[in-house]
């Protein structure tokens, strides 16, 4: 008999259920895909010497793991080398801007947005084919298809370079959509209400100085 696939959703837990605005929340292991997916900059939190640290960063997913890059004299990876008992406790987060919610009261202006949080321990990552796995779809999360088309990672770069693992265990999206929720009493203000949508784009290609003429535009890049 072949092993049972995860289940749809991620378990939920006292760290991953919010406080506030519990309505939004999800736990759809799908949607936190697709969240996920659809971004490469993360903002990883961790305690160092008591006092909390959030770091920007590039990630990828593979699978039902979070690969986090950075640098091997990084925070976050001494620290996860440095204990007795290897891992960092980390908070990451990723974070989707859809629309800029305009209201009648400023109290209840806000964003439309899709956000995952995800918690657990991240551990460096040692294994050398691990690593280069990891390293090689960082690059293509945040450019499909870059990886192929430059010079891998030498030693020297290889043992300069950091990558942490991080399970997606104890993970939650949080999702706001549609207009504004204006209070009765303002419906009849004067005031223009309504949604500014947010999207992300990319400008054409600047080519850099010293490029040969001959090298034509890569197809993934027009694609974007």
């Amino acid at each position: 008999m072949p092993e049972p696939g995860p289940s749809p959703s991620y378990r939920r837990t006292d760290r991953n259920v919010p406080t506030r605005s519990a309505d939004r929340a999800s736990y759809d292991r799908d949607l936190v895909h697709g969240i996920l997916d659809a971004a490469y900059l993360c903002h990883l939190g961790f305690v160092r010497d008591g006092a909390p640290v959030v770091m920007p960063t590039l990630y990828t997913r593979i699978g039902e793991r979070l690969y986090v890059h950075g640098s091997t004299g990084s925070r976050p990876l001494r620290m996860a080398r440095g204990q007795a008992d290897p891992g960092l406790a980390v908070c990451l987060t990723v974070t989707h801007v859809d629309g800029l919610v305009l209201a009648r009261s400023a109290f209840h202006h806000s964003i439309n947005y899709r956000s995952v949080m995800v918690h657990g321990t991240a551990y460096p990552v040692t294994e050398q084919a691990e690593r280069r796995t990891a390293l090689d779809a960082i690059v293509d999360q945040a450019v499909p298809g870059r990886s192929a088309d430059s010079r891998p990672a030498n030693t020297k770069e290889l043992a300069a370079t950091a990558v942490l693992r991080l399970d997606l265990d104890e993970v939650s999206a949080k999702v706001r959509t549609g207009g504004p929720n204006d209070e009765p009493e303002d419906l009849s203000l004067p005031h223009w209400t309504g949604v500014v949508p947010v999207v992300r784009g990319y400008g054409a290609p600047i080519p850099a100085d010293d490029l040969d003429p001959a090298v034509a535009l890569p197809g993934y890049l027009s694609a974007l």
